[in-house]
Parts: C-alpha cells; structure tokens; sequence
C-alpha cells in the first residue's frame, strides 16, 4: 500500500476536498451516473470499496443510505470513524481488497461504488467476481479508474496490451510521493467486469466542472481534450 493512504492519510484527506482532479472531475462526474442510476437512495444498502477518508460516505449518507466503507488503510478507516462518530448507518472497517470481502455475505447490497481503486489491483478479475457476489439481483455497481489510453503513455516496454505495474511520483499532499499501480488494455479492463457476472450499462470518460473552468484553466483544457479516467456503471446479471 502507498505511503498515500498511510503515513499521508489525513494530508490525503485534506488535499481531496477541494483539488482539481478529485472535488472538480472524479466525484462530480461519479455522482452524476450515481444521481442518474439511483436518484433515490432511501433505505438502499451501499458497500463503499476503497472508502478513503469517507468523501463518498458523507454523500450516501445525505443520501439516505446505509453505509458500509472498506479500505485496506487502517488510517482512513480511523479518518472515517473520527468524521462520522457513532452513526447508525455506517460500518466501517480495514480489509484488503485483493484478497475479496469475507465479512460480506452473498446478495445484500443495492450498489458497490468503487472510487479509484481497482488499478491498484494485479488481478480484477477476483475483486469483480466479489462485487457480483454481494450484489443483490439487479444490484449496481459503480467504479472510477485510470483510462487505460492515458495510462499507455508510461508503459515501461511500450507494450499497450501487457498488465504492467507502474511506479509515479505524485504531488497530491503538497510532497513528491510514489505510487505503484497496474495499469491494462481498455479489453482486459472490461473483460474483468463483463467475465463476472456483470454487464455494463454506462461508460464514461468524464466531464470537468465549470469551477474548474474558473480557477485553472490549464487543468481543465487537459481534462476536457485528453483522457484521465474512466467510468464504468454496471449491473448483477440474475
């Protein structure tokens, strides 16, 4: 795990709130396919993977749903627990990903949302198939990642159809961090959902917010004429 979501978690958190590429493109442009699939969220269950610091959670809350939120990070899971307090609505706990949701049982949830997390996955395959798993028939599930045609860019052997791990250096808390992630062709990240029980309804590549527009023009030229990210809105088959 990245020294990103550990040793920086509550740096991590700060920068989040409000920075370009996270308050002004990942979330907005989520929440919007969100808004869009399940404009009412009273009473759903949601299972929050890669929960962060709980900038999701606080939405679903508002939502009116009940909340549980996942991360490996025990850091972010106590960012989480000290934001939120006793809630009767939210459970939130540290697992590892990679190795599935044991605590979850099979069909209780209406929706998995899944920020930018699954590229740092070797494997999606499983990770998908546990999605499914714990989805309730018809359920969603809804995840934002890497696009794969940006990510190419940086492959080490110029290789687009190879699964390759990567290693970045990000700005994100103010300090120069590394970052490993895998990045995959655009067919073996959708063949990891579509293999699993699942079947994409939405695809989207995402759309900056007019604020951005405003506050940094340079960022938001880069957002709305070059790939970033990919959003993918998919539903339990059964």
């Amino acid at each position: 795990m990245s020294e990103l979501y550990g040793k920086h978690a509550r740096a991590y958190a700060e920068a989040i709130k409000d920075n370009d590429y996270n308050a002004e493109f990942e979330r907005p442009t989520t929440l919007a396919m969100l808004d869009q699939a399940l404009p009412d969220l009273r009473g759903k269950r949601v299972l929050d993977l890669g929960c962060g610091p709980g900038e999701y959670v606080a939405e679903l809350l508002k939502r009116g749903a009940h909340v549980t939120a996942v991360d490996r990070s025990a850091e972010m899971v106590a960012l989480v627990g000290k934001r939120f307090g006793p809630c009767p609505d939210l459970h939130c706990y540290a697992q590892d990903l990679s190795q599935g949701l044991p605590g979850e049982a099979d069909e209780q949830y209406d929706l998995v949302l899944c920020p930018l997390m699954v590229h740092y996955l070797a494997d999606q395959h499983p990770f998908f198939a546990e999605c499914a798993r714990v989805l309730k028939s018809q359920g969603q599930l809804l995840f934002s990642t890497h696009n794969p045609v940006a990510d190419a860019a940086l492959s080490p052997t110029g290789n687009y159809y190879a699964r390759e791990a990567l290693t970045d250096t990000w700005h994100t808390v103010g300090a120069p961090v590394e970052v490993v992630f895998y990045r995959r062709s655009l067919s073996e990240q959708i063949s990891a959902v579509t293999d699993n029980g699942l079947v994409i309804t939405q695809l989207q590549e995402g759309t900056a917010s007019e604020r951005l527009r405003q506050r940094n023009p340079e960022v938001y030229q880069r957002l709305t004429t070059q790939p970033n990210f990919l959003f993918v809105l998919a539903q339990r088959l059964g």
